[in-house]
């Protein structure tokens, strides 16, 4: 029996502080060459140290995004 690949989309809105905390904590974690945990929206993430790292700019009329992404196949 084939397992379904679950597919979701989760954004949470943080404060500065904590935004630049869990950025500390992954910094540190790529440092070290650890893993990385983190809760967004009580959803457990465990980032393996292996993961890609890209920074995704998108400029759109009257703004623009930025996005750190961080992606990893199990």
């Amino acid at each position: 029996m084939k397992h379904k690949e679950i597919s979701k989309d989760i954004e949470k809105i943080y404060t500065k502080s904590e935004f630049i905390k869990k950025l500390r904590r992954f910094a540190d974690a790529l440092e070290t060459g650890k893993t990385f945990s983190i809760q967004i929206a009580n959803n457990k993430i465990s980032v393996p140290k292996n993961a890609v790292i890209n920074i995704e700019y998108e400029q759109e009329k009257g703004g623009g995004e930025i996005e750190f992404q961080i992606k990893w196949k199990r």
